[in-house]
């Protein structure tokens, strides 16, 4: 008999192991590859923007007596006055607080306070947590975004972090807005980087719940880089017409689910691109918007890198696009293990797209002999209206054909007109159960 205190202490290990590292979500059809992705460069560039956190600091004892209690951490504690000022340094004094201690950042509900660009960084003890219960407006003066114009509010680098209170981000945007060459058309329009509202950016074990996000200058909520990600009850809001204000945007990250989150704004309302895995999006409402989108993918003759991608129970209204998957010309890579499932759409202009040929630009693309591959995509129990004569559009590329196509109980018929199309090019589907309308052969 071989003795048992070695497996005995390799269980323990292992134990301890699984408890320091937290929660694990994985989609049970597919098997997860760990793998990080590398950030491109100048994702963050965070000059001028003010950093609070443990790597940050400075001239302050960051190991404070374990005897301390935990609690919470209030910002008017630390000189937040919510009169219209700015409250930026306040807000840092709180989180250094917070962050050494492994405490709740508390800012309280009805006041607003308002803030110039800001970065909360990590690592912090584990379990801190930034609750929202008021209303953090941004900084609208764009001077005070020369050193980065593409954030506004970044976590960075937080791990065992909770995001909550049920309060609201509200990004203030109109002004950014307006200077879009996609809104204004004179000659003094700018097409430049606008902030993001709220970025997280390589975060682990993180949960974002019960918010509001408002008026975002671009997107309202990132997720660079995470990993093990749990989002929900989030409701999105901004105009139909603001240009590029994604709801919820996801790079690089793998393991999030999102679920029972209402979106409304003038672009996707999910959009995932390159080195996103495992992700799920369940009780999604969308409308207004552009649907929800894995994509562009391919820009530049990129490669792209997209798999096991869930939707299941969305509801789209009035939007540009239900669900689209769209990639540049000249890029490489894949999107493959994709499922959309039991979605209603009413009055939806695009309600299930593929486009490879996708040109966001005001030049024409020119054609490309390279493509990112579409494959394994199910299309299962898919219903509603469309706006548009055409339906279903599967435009794959010349040169890569989408392969692997399920459709299987989809049913779209017409938005008070005559009737539904659907075109179909290089592409290899298979019909299962109703399918209305099919493509011509």
């Amino acid at each position: 008999m071989f003795p048992q205190t070695p497996t005995i202490s390799l269980f323990i290990v292992l134990a301890s192991f699984v408890l320091c590292n937290g929660y694990y979500i994985q989609e049970p059809f597919y098997k997860t590859n760990v793998k990080h992705y590398l950030v491109h460069d100048g994702r963050l560039i965070k000059t001028k923007h003010e950093h609070f956190g443990l790597l940050t600091r400075a001239n302050r004892a960051i190991h404070l007596s374990s005897s301390r209690p935990r609690g919470t951490v209030s910002v008017d504690d630390f000189g937040a006055k919510a009169d219209g000022r700015d409250d930026s340094e306040a807000f840092g004094k709180a989180w250094n607080e917070a962050c050494s201690r492994g405490a709740i950042l508390v800012v309280p509900e009805n006041k607003i306070y308002r803030l110039k660009p800001i970065t909360f960084s990590g690592p912090c003890r584990p379990n801190t947590a930034f609750m929202l219960y008021g209303t953090i407006e941004a900084w609208t003066q764009m001077s005070a975004y020369q050193e980065d114009r593409q954030h506004w509010i970044v976590f960075d680098r937080v791990s065992n972090f909770r995001v909550g209170g049920g309060g609201t981000f509200n990004g203030k945007g109109k002004k950014w807005w307006q200077s879009s060459c996609k809104v204004n058309t004179n000659h003094q329009c700018n097409d430049g980087p606008r902030p993001k509202a709220v970025t997280f950016y390589q975060c682990n074990n993180l949960k974002v719940t019960n918010l509001r996000f408002k008026d975002a200058p671009q997107m309202h909520v990132t997720f660079e880089g995470c990993f093990n990600v749990i989002v929900s009850n989030l409701v999105i809001r901004a105009p139909g017409d603001s240009p590029n204000t994604d709801g919820i945007h996801v790079a690089d990250t793998q393991n999030i689910v999102i679920s029972n989150t209402d979106i409304g704004t003038g672009d996707d309302c999910i959009s995932i691109i390159s080195g996103s895995q495992n992700v799920r999006a369940t009780d999604i409402t969308c409308g207004p918007g552009h649907g929800i989108s894995i994509g562009s993918l391919g820009a530049d003759n990129s490669e792209a890198e997209v798999s096991n991608v869930v939707v299941n129970r969305a509801t789209l209204i009035g939007t540009a696009n239900g669900v689209r998957i769209k990639t540049w010309q000249g890029g490489s890579g894949y999107a493959r293990n994709i499922k959309f499932l039991n979605i209603a759409m009413q009055n939806v202009t695009n309600p299930i797209i593929v486009d490879q040929y996708y040109c966001d630009q005001a030049k024409p693309c020119q054609e490309q002999d390279s493509a990112v591959q579409l494959s394994n995509v199910l299309y299962q129990n898919i219903r509603g209206t469309s706006a548009s004569e055409v339906a279903i559009k599967f435009d794959c590329s010349r040169a890569v054909p989408c392969r692997q196509i399920y459709v299987q109980d989809v049913i779209l018929e017409p938005q008070g007109h005559g009737g539904t199309i659907a075109t179909c090019e290089n592409v290899r589907y298979v019909n299962r159960g109703n399918f209305f309308p099919q493509c011509t052969p």
